[in-house]
């Protein structure tokens, strides 16, 4: 079985807390994008784990799509498979690319061998994975909250909308980004916000990571800043970072500073 693992994009990300576990409560919202991988797992006479394209660092055992069939394993009488990922979306790039390939795997183990898993169900086995990785489950724009893993409806529609994403080859790590952060209320909640005209976004709406992460790297602002002159409506870092996105009102030419990174436009 064949499958598209998207990636997302965050609209506004507002840390306004540290939690006693260790993790940030957050308001964001999440908006799926087409850019994405490519996954395909299929019965085997024995497991096996194969990945193309971008390089994924660390052991396949590591890997969340191994995590994702050894989790369902463990509940449910899984036969062996092979699954292999050809990785187009940047890792450390603020896109969630990973924690869609592992919700796409729970998705496509859950049709392949009929285990009759809820979205809810498979939601919960998600969040055991990381937590962005339950949004992916149900791959539609929402608000989320606490860790990132509780959603709730809200009327955000860029359908029409063109997004140009630039990863400028440089991956951050999400230990990195949060080490920057200093926890805060905002006085206005970005839910509030999000039901704005997206014209009006660039002055509320903010990714509370660009805050540190653009001293440390100015090469971030300095790409938002191009998107703003190339004619973009809106433009933010995607969660933690590297990726910088533009929302556009009508198809554009790529602008050629872009042109030694790694980038994807589209209509949404």
């Amino acid at each position: 079985m064949l499958a598209f693992p998207t990636c997302k994009i965050n609209i506004g990300l507002r840390i306004t807390e540290k939690r006693p576990d260790g993790f940030h409560t957050l308001q964001s919202c999440f908006y799926p994008v087409e850019w994405g991988d490519i996954l395909e797992i299929i019965p085997s006479a024995e497991f096996a784990f194969t990945s193309s394209g971008l390089f994924i660092p660390g052991e396949s055992a590591q890997n969340l799509c191994v995590k994702a069939y050894e989790l369902l394993r463990t509940d449910f009488n899984l036969p062996p498979v092979q699954m292999h990922l050809h990785k187009l979306v940047p890792i450390g790039a603020g896109l969630g690319g990973g924690s869609a390939d592992a919700a796409f795997t729970l998705k496509i183990l859950n049709e392949k061998f009929q285990i009759g898993l809820s979205n809810t169900q498979l939601e919960n086995y998600a969040r055991l994975l990381g937590s962005d990785c339950a949004f992916f489950i149900q791959n539609r724009p929402l608000y989320c909250t606490e860790k990132g893993d509780i959603f709730s409806e809200v009327a955000v529609d860029l359908s029409g909308y063109h997004i140009l994403l630039v990863y400028p080859n440089l991956a951050i790590s999400t230990a990195e980004a949060y080490a920057g952060i200093r926890p805060q209320q905002p006085e206005t909640a970005l839910y509030d916000q999000l039901l704005t005209p997206v014209d009006t976004w660039k002055n509320t709406i903010h990714n509370d990571f660009e805050d540190s992460l653009f001293r440390s790297y100015s090469i971030l602002g300095k790409i938002k800043n191009q998107l703003y002159e190339a004619g973009a409506v809106y433009a933010s870092m995607s969660g933690s970072g590297s990726t910088v996105y533009g929302l556009f009102n009508a198809p554009f030419i790529t602008p050629n500073q872009f042109s030694t990174y790694r980038v994807w436009k589209g209509k949404l």
